[in-house]
């Protein structure tokens, strides 16, 4: 797995279950949460971050077995 990548989900599993995040554009930190789009979107804006990436954290992780 790219570092990238291992950052990527190391901030995913951080993040509140179902909740709306907003990541850097850079996805290397939650910039803001929210418990719709509208909120996080509007948080993010407030934090100044240009371009967001905004999505739904699930309500549970699914154990994967590889």
């Amino acid at each position: 797995m790219s570092p990238a990548n291992t950052i990527r989900l190391s901030i995913l599993r951080s993040a509140p279950l179902d909740k709306w995040i907003a990541l850097s554009s850079d996805e290397s930190r939650i910039i803001a949460v929210g418990n719709n789009f509208q909120e996080a979107a509007d948080n993010s804006d407030a934090s100044g971050e240009p371009d967001p990436v905004i999505l739904k954290t699930p309500s549970s992780w699914a154990v994967i077995s590889v």
